[in-house]
C-alpha cells in the first residue's frame, strides 16, 4: 500500500501458494515535498524504489520466497496522480497529492463563475424532466482542491511540456496505482481499475467513462486517461527482472474500497469507518448508485466480473494529521498514552480544536486552531480536544449519511490508526448510538487488496470464505447519553464558525 503499508502473510506450502496479505505488515512513509505554499508532492522514483523494497522486505521477513507468490494485490492512495510522455516514459512533474492546494484559485474562479450556473440550471431541468439521478449531481456541482479534475486543468495551464504531448496523443495520466502497473511491467500495461477511476472526479460513476462533458467543461484532453478494468483481475505479470520471476499482479484497487472489502462490507447498508490520515465513511449501496449529494459522493466501490458495487462516502481531513503534529511538539510522547491522557480529566475544559491543517472540501482557507485556552489548560486538555473533534465530526458525517443514504444502516466497522484509540472509538459510539466493530488487524486496505488478488487467482473461491477470517478485537457499544455530549459540541460548534476563510 503505498504511502501506507505492504504485507506478506505465510500461507499453506507448495509451488507458487503465496498471498500477499497482512500477517506481516511492514511500514515506509514516502516523504511530501512541499515546493511551494499549500502544494504537496511526492516524488515518483522514492515511491517506486520504496515500494518494491518494502514488497522484498514483506516477502522475506514471512519466510517466503518470491517464486511462492501466487498474485499480488495493490492497494494505493486515491487521487494523487502523475504524467508522463508516453514513449520516454518520463515524468512531466512529481505526484501531485490530493492534498495539494495549488488550484485554489483556479476552483474559487469556477465555483463563482455564470458558466457553472448556467450548468446548474440545465442539469436542474434535466433532473426535473426525467427524474433521472445522473443528472442530479451536475445540478450542484462544485469544484474542490481535492478533486483531480481541477489540478490536472491546473498542469495543462502551467506544465508546456504536458500540453504538447497531449496535443501529439504522448501525455499518459495515472493516479498511483496506474503508475505502479507501468513500472511494474516495464511499460507494457497501462491501466487503472473502476475504484481508482471513480475516485478522481473525472469518471461518470452512472455510465462507467471517463467524463467527456467535465473535460470539455476544463480543456483536459480525453486521449490522456488509462483504459479502466475489473478491480479483480489479470493486470498481467511484474518483470522478473524486477522481483526475480514474474508475478501475477491480481488486483488493484483504491484504499477506502479496498478496506471496505477487507472489512467484508459485502451488504447493502454496511458501513465501514476509516480512521488515518484523514477519515471515511462510506456505506455499501449495492447495485444502486446515489447521486451526489452535498457533503457525499458516489464511488464505485470494486467490479468483479459482471458484479458492481457502488458506495456512498463522506470525508473529513485532519485526523491523524493533526494527533501526528500533537505528538511533533511534544504534547505527548507515544500515541498510546493519547486516551488515558484523555480520560484523566473530566473534561476539555471548554478549550476546542478546529481541524484545517489539510484540504477542506468547503474551505481551503479553513485554518487550524485551538479556542478557549485559559492559564489552567494542561496537555491533556489540548489532547482531548483534539480527540473529541475527530467524535465531533464522525457525528456530523454519520448524521449526513443518515439523512441522505435512502437505505438501513446495518454494521458499522472500523479500521484506521486512530480507531485504536479507545476514547475516540467509545465516544463516537455514544454520539451516533451504535455499536461499532473494530477489527483484530487496523490495516483493512491491505487486506482488502490480497483478499481480492486471492479471489482473482484462485486462492479463495468466494466471499464466504473471506468472511471466516474476520477477527474482531473489540465491540463499542453506547455507554453515554448523546445529551451529555450537547455543551462541548455545542461549544465546538460555535468554535467552527470562527475559523473559515483565513
Amino acid at each position: 500500500h503505498p504511502l501506507g503499508r505492504v504485507g506478506a502473510g505465510r500461507l499453506p506450502e507448495g509451488p507458487r501458494t503465496g498471498i500477499i496479505t497482512v500477517l506481516h505488515v511492514f511500514c515506509e512513509q514516502v516523504e511530501s515535498l512541499y515546493p511551494h505554499p499549500g502544494w504537496v508532492e511526492l516524488d515518483p522514483e522514492v515511491l517506486w524504489s520504496q515500494f518494491v523494497g518494502v514488497i522484498k522486505e514483506a516477502v522475506q521477513a514471512a519466510g517466503l520466497h518470491m517464486r511462492q507468490i501466487a498474485g499480488l494485490g495493490i492497494s494505493t492512495q486515491r487521487a494523487t496522480f502523475i504524467t508522463w510522455h508516453k514513449r520516454t516514459g518520463k515524468p512531466f512533474h512529481n505526484f501531485i497529492s490530493w492534498q495539494d492546494l495549488r488550484s485554489a484559485e483556479l476552483v474559487n474562479s469556477w465555483n463563482k463563475s455564470l458558466l457553472l450556473k448556467v450548468v446548474h440550471v440545465i442539469f436542474t431541468v434535466l433532473h426535473f424532466l426525467t427524474g433521472n439521478d445522473r443528472y442530479l449531481a451536475p445540478s450542484f456541482l462544485t469544484f474542490s482542491t481535492q478533486q483531480t479534475s481541477m489540478k490536472l486543468s491546473w498542469v495543462f495551464k502551467n506544465i508546456h511540456e504536458a500540453e504538447e504531448a497531449a496535443k501529439k496523443n504522448n501525455c499518459c495520466f495515472g493516479t498511483v496505482d496506474t503508475w505502479l502497473l507501468y513500472r511494474l511491467t516495464k511499460g507494457s500495461v497501462y491501466a487503472t481499475d473502476y475504484s481508482n477511476a471513480s475516485a478522481t472526479g473525472v469518471f461518470e460513476p452512472f455510465t462507467k467513462c471517463w467524463n467527456p462533458t467535465l473535460c470539455n467543461l476544463l480543456s483536459i484532453p480525453m486521449s490522456i486517461y488509462p483504459p479502466v478494468k475489473d478491480t479483480s483481475f489479470n493486470f498481467g505479470s511484474a518483470d522478473s527482472e524486477i522481483f526475480g520471476v514474474p508475478i501475477p499482479i491480481m488486483a488493484v484497487v483504491a484504499d477506502q474500497q479496498s478496506a471496505m472489502f477487507g472489512e467484508c462490507c459485502f451488504h447493502p447498508g454496511d458501513v465501514k469507518l476509516t480512521m488515518g490520515t484523514g477519515g471515511f465513511w462510506s456505506v455499501n449501496t449495492g447495485e444502486h448508485l446515489f447521486a451526489s449529494r452535498r457533503g457525499l459522493y458516489p464511488l464505485i466501490g470494486w467490479k468483479i466480473g459482471e458484479e458492481v458495487v457502488y458506495l456512498t462516502e463522506g470525508c473529513m481531513s485532519d485526523i491523524g494529521t493533526a494527533i501526528k503534529w500533537a505528538q511533533d511538539i511534544n504534547l505527548f510522547t507515544n500515541v498510546d498514552e493519547t486516551a488515558k491522557m484523555a480520560r484523566s480529566i473530566v473534561d476539555s475544559q471548554g478549550v476546542c480544536f478546529v481541524p484545517g491543517f489539510q484540504v477542506s472540501v468547503n474551505d481551503p482557507y479553513l485554518c487550524a486552531s485551538f479556542m478557549g485556552l485559559k492559564p489552567s489548560t494542561t496537555r491533556s486538555h489540548l489532547v482531548r480536544a483534539i480527540l473529541e473533534s475527530v467524535a465531533f465530526r464522525n457525528k456530523q458525517l454519520y448524521d449526513t449519511i443518515v439523512k441522505k443514504v435512502r437505505i438501513p444502516l446495518q454494521t458499522i466497522r472500523a479500521d484506521g490508526g486512530v480507531s485504536n484509540n479507545s476514547f475516540v472509538m467509545q465516544m463516537t459510539s455514544d454520539l451516533i448510538n451504535k455499536k461499532i466493530e473494530k477489527p483484530a488487524n487496523a490495516d483493512m486496505s491491505s487486506l482488502g487488496a490480497a483478499f481480492l488478488a486471492g479471489l482473482a487467482s484462485g486462492f479463495w473461491t468466494d466471499k464466504e470464505q473471506l468472511k471466516k477470517l474476520r477477527r474482531i478485537e473489540a465491540v463499542f457499544e453506547p455507554r453515554k447519553d448523546l445529551e451529555e455530549y450537547k455543551p462541548a459540541m455545542d461549544t465546538w460548534l460555535q468554535a467552527m464558525k470562527c475559523s473559515p476563510r483565513w
